[in-house]
């Protein structure tokens, strides 16, 4: 069968046609990098438009994983079908993601409406910042109409990956350290839900105040991040945060906010490729005979290094 193999478009194609088999190795590609990955982007970017993406981002420990197992129940409950991307580090003995994620999904793994992927990078130019658009892109195009991206920390590349979605959900514990976490992270600018779990223990409260004054010191648009408190691990509040969801996609989509954010997102996925692909070329023109020429001469001072620098961007842009 032609899903067997590794043809960008064939796999694509069999993926829009239901092929879950097709569909993983599709993301396979994407994960790797390279000309395949892109290829697999093109035919699936005029498949796409109608997924509705939820970003689920917070510090390790937060509950995401037990979060986002819970929410899955109440988008199938709602006669929905959802696909997760797990966005977690590399493994430092195959390359491929840690399956942590999938593991704690287990109690969905044999429901055909739910699909479970977890990423790493691989250590591919780009990484997960290029990847994780493009996974999106195929799971769009493979007529999943919810895709929840959970990421595994809250550094800056996991940030920006749980920013880009429509719907950010950004996920603390009681406690003051995590409030103040979620400010220096870059957290609060990118929230437009916050969720309080393992609200059963003590200082929730104070965390539900200190992030109240928080947002009270915060420049606010058309909309208030409201706060919601959960217990994943017993489901409660769950219902409350998939409500939330549905209030924050209809006041997006209602005030045109939504199509701002995807047209903005799509600017600045074109940046980052062309970027890369620039850096690309610029590693591949500092090694090698020439550039070691270049290196001696400025060794011996023969000429300065902003001028040989001159000369390769020269040679990049010709």
């Amino acid at each position: 069968m032609a899903t067997r193999g590794r043809d960008p478009q064939q796999l694509v194609d069999a993926a829009r046609g239901g092929d879950r088999a097709a569909l993983a190795r599709a993301l396979t590609l994407v994960e790797e990098g390279g000309a395949p990955a892109r290829e697999v982007g093109r035919f699936a970017f005029g498949h796409g438009g109608s997924a509705y993406t939820v970003g689920i981002t917070g510090a390790p420990g937060a509950g995401k994983s037990t979060l986002t197992n819970a929410l899955i129940a109440e988008v199938r409950a709602a006669g929905q079908e959802v696909a997760v991307l797990a966005i977690d580090p590399s493994s430092p003995f195959s390359g491929g993601a840690i399956l942590g994620d999938r593991v704690r999904m287990q109690d969905h793994a044999l429901d055909p409406g739910v699909f479970i992927r977890s990423m790493a990078t691989r250590g591919h130019l780009g990484g997960l910042s290029l990847a994780t658009p493009q996974a999106i892109r195929v799971l769009d195009a493979a007529a999943k109409p919810w895709v929840l991206v959970e990421t595994v920390g809250v550094g800056q590349v996991e940030v920006e990956i749980a920013g880009s979605a429509d719907t950010t959900v950004v996920v603390v514990n009681p406690g003051w350290g995590d409030a103040v976490q979620a400010n220096k992270a870059g957290l609060m600018e990118i929230a437009d839900l916050f969720v309080i779990n393992k609200a059963d223990r003590a200082g929730a409260g104070e965390t539900r105040r200190d992030l109240e004054l928080m947002l009270e010191l915060s420049n606010l648009g058309s909309w208030r991040p409201p706060i919601i408190e959960t217990v994943a691990v017993q489901s409660k509040g769950v219902d409350d945060l998939w409500r939330a969801i549905g209030e924050h996609r209809a006041h997006i989509e209602s005030t045109g906010l939504l199509a701002e954010r995807r047209a903005r997102r799509l600017r600045d996925e074109l940046r980052s490729i062309v970027l890369y692909r620039l850096e690309e070329k610029a590693l591949s023109l500092t090694s090698g005979a020439a550039f070691e020429r270049l290196h001696a001469d400025v060794v011996a001072r023969r000429i300065d290094p902003y001028s040989a620098a001159d000369e390769i961007i020269r040679a990049l842009t010709a």
